[in-house]
């Protein structure tokens, strides 16, 4: 997981005012991967994987998905419809994209709010390839 830490650190660099980045994986609820500028409390940390998984995969989601699939007549096979999510705080920016790879896969990016909301998700979403390909 060194790898995917030093590539996370390394795509940091070109998204806009980044300050930290995750990667998550919900199936088992761990976040593998981490970098910030500040540190922080592991518990901090373990709970932004659980709020992660919530985001994909809470009841509510997961209920509207299977909703969106019956009303389209679409086959059960598997894939979401929500792929990306984008969280305003107070101060943040919280980007939150699902794999392309393995769909049980998050990649969080947390920038300040000033940050160019456009430019984050252009660079945010170019970084997924370069991400998934260390793992």
């Amino acid at each position: 997981m060194m790898q995917l830490e030093s590539t996370i650190q390394k795509v940091m660099r070109d998204i806009p005012e980044c300050v930290a980045a995750g990667y998550v994986d919900m199936a088992t609820g761990m976040l593998l991967a981490v970098r910030t500028i500040d540190s922080h409390p592991r518990e901090v940390l373990d709970l932004v994987a659980a709020a992660t998984a919530d985001l994909f995969q809470g009841s509510t989601v997961t209920a509207i998905e299977k909703l969106f699939r019956k009303s389209r007549g679409v086959k059960d096979d598997g894939h979401h419809y929500f792929q990306e999510m984008v969280v305003f705080s107070d101060n943040l920016l919280h980007v939150f994209l699902r794999g392309r790879k393995n769909p049980d896969h998050v990649v969080a990016f947390v920038c300040r709010k000033s940050a160019n909301i456009g430019m984050v998700l252009t660079k945010s979403r170019l970084s997924m390839p370069t991400i998934e390909s260390t793992v």
